[in-house]
């Protein structure tokens, strides 16, 4: 396990970032993971998965551990359900589409959504009506000082809208090395009600919709409103949708009838991010090679040779005019390195 220093990132970070990490070091199982972390017990450290949620603006002055742990397994099943443990190294969107080979029901909605199996938990990813926490049963995870391998169960992840314990309470404490899900078997509950997924599966001509017909629903939305990373650098939705009273959505209304909204709950509404992003004029705007995504406001991306702080400027503007226009403060989802 050989660590390399002054180690270019750019491929390891879905925005095409260059920016170099001082000392690196991928590792495949857990006991190498214990192995680095305790014979780097002095160390700065910085833990990288898949890289797809981070937004790199300088170099990485520490040690980088690369997680590529990979594997699957059935832990356990009976006529209904399947218990399914997946390593943190896994791509999501291929773990996922084994999931939908073995027909097992629960995760086809958040196909294609970029990143590794490790760092779903951490985020509480979702899409479309679901999200991680519907189906996850627990992860595993190794104490970062301890090297003491620990359970984390879905109620002591405190799972939030795109919130957990492991961005507040555990945060930078530990190493999410495999996630624990439960899936159905038969009696699938197939979610088309959110977003386009109705019209898509009418446009496919499928009126009983199977697992895989969800899935391919999604992944055609998707394709065709985020660019893929591997040809513009991206990290997804840059932005949350923004969770506001409803007084506050009220004021806002007034000035802007058309604003869509849903009801979270008798006090709270989620207003669609891209929305407020596309009304203040920012949709396919370009700053040097920084740029706002043509079919999809939610989305900054890097055009070839965008610097993480020229994205992080273009970030900041749009925070600044949503916040002066519409009296709402939009939160970045992707973590600003």
């Amino acid at each position: 396990m050989p660590i390399q220093t002054n180690f270019s990132l750019k491929k390891y970070n879905t925005f095409g970032i260059e920016a170099k990490a001082q000392q690196f070091i991928a590792v495949h199982s857990v006991e190498e993971l214990k192995t680095v972390l305790q014979e780097n017990a002095n160390e700065k450290k910085f833990i990288l998965g898949g890289g797809s949620n981070m937004l790199l603006t300088q170099d990485i002055h520490a040690l980088v551990i690369h997680i590529d742990l990979k594997g699957k397994r059935i832990l356990k099943e009976d006529d209904d359900f399947v218990w399914v443990e997946s390593m943190a190294g896994e791509n999501w969107h291929e773990f996922v589409l084994w999931t939908i080979d073995q027909n097992f029901g629960g995760l086809e909605n958040m196909s294609l959504i970029p990143g590794n199996v490790g760092t779903t938990p951490v985020q509480n990813i979702g899409a479309y009506g679901t999200e991680i926490k519907d189906t996850f049963v627990s992860c595993e995870a190794v104490n970062i000082a301890t090297q003491d391998l620990k359970t984390f169960t879905k109620e002591a992840c405190n799972f939030g809208y795109r919130e957990s314990v492991f961005k507040h309470e555990a945060k930078d404490q530990f190493v999410i090395t495999s996630v624990v899900f439960k899936l159905t078997k038969r009696n699938h509950k197939i979610n088309t009600s959110y977003g386009d997924i109705t019209k898509e599966l009418e446009k496919q001509n499928v009126v009983v919709p199977t697992l895989k017909d969800v899935s391919n629903a999604v992944i055609a939305i998707r394709q065709s409103k985020l660019p893929d990373p591997k040809e513009l650098g991206n990290s997804g939705s840059f932005f949350k949708n923004p969770i506001i009273s409803k007084a506050a959505y009220e004021k806002a209304k007034d000035l802007h009838p058309e604003m869509p909204h849903y009801v979270i709950s008798e006090t709270e509404v989620k207003v669609p991010a891209g929305w407020l992003i596309e009304r203040a004029g920012f949709k396919g705007k370009r700053f040097g090679d920084a740029g706002i995504h043509k079919n999809q406001a939610l989305v900054l991306v890097n055009y070839g040779n965008a610097t993480g702080q020229e994205i992080l400027a273009v970030s900041k503007d749009i925070q600044a005019t949503i916040l002066k226009e519409f009296g709402i403060a939009i939160e970045a989802e992707v973590n600003v390195i």
